[in-house]
């Protein structure tokens, strides 16, 4: 699945980089380095407040916040108590990161929740994507081995670190886990507790790993 199948809009400041790229795992490599170039030409509206860490002037931090760079958080993004930004960060605009939760190497597109004890890393997640509370991007094997992502044939990532790639409008469910290399399409639900593993397609509902069914329109 190819990032114009799951990004299907631009509302992103980053989108632009990323469709230079045909496949979502080709843009964590060079997270960093899209940071630092769009940073360097925003404008008044952002604040530089640390090294390489850009905050739009709509957004207020609390003081348990810990944020460090590289990191963009754009227009009326709500960062929430506890957070943990540990670099190489994008956080688009109305995007929520919750308490508790923590990324790293990671893009959200415009509007994208993860609220509530969430851990993101190594992915991205398209607009308006909502992460239930608890759910996780697990982006290392336990074998600690390169990444590979199996839907119709595998790909070898080369990559060690691989999270999850959500569409625009994926519904992930509470304390859900999406396993390193996890392809998520367009106006998919993974239901609660849910182990998710490779290439899901659009507009599926994932009851379990067994059990994948269409998602009718107005389900």
């Amino acid at each position: 699945m190819k990032n114009k199948d799951l990004f299907i809009t631009d509302n992103s400041i980053a989108d632009k980089y990323i469709k230079e790229y045909i496949y979502p795992y080709e843009v964590l490599p060079h997270i960093k380095n899209i940071i630092l170039e769009i940073g360097k030409n925003l404008d008044s509206e952002y604040s530089l407040i640390d090294e390489n860490i850009w905050i739009s002037k709509t957004v207020n931090i609390p003081n348990n916040v810990t944020i460090k760079g590289p990191c963009i958080i754009d227009h009326n993004a709500e960062i929430r108590p506890g957070a943990f930004i540990r670099g190489n960060v994008i956080i688009g605009k109305n995007s929520v990161l919750g308490n508790s939760c923590e990324m790293k190497n990671a893009i959200l597109y415009d509007n994208v929740q993860v609220p509530h004890f969430n851990y993101v890393g190594d992915s991205i997640l398209g607009e308006f994507a909502h992460m239930g509370a608890g759910s996780i991007t697990s982006n290392i094997k336990s074998d600690k081995t390169n990444v590979v992502i199996k839907g119709k044939e595998k790909i070898e990532t080369n990559l060690r670190k691989v999270g999850a790639f959500l569409g625009n409008n994926v519904e992930i469910g509470c304390n859900a886990v999406l396993n390193p290399g996890t392809i998520i399409g367009c106006n998919t639900i993974v239901y609660p507790l849910t182990m998710v593993r490779g290439v899901i397609d659009s507009n599926k509902i994932v009851k379990n790993t067994n059990e994948i069914i269409e998602r009718i329109k107005n389900d």
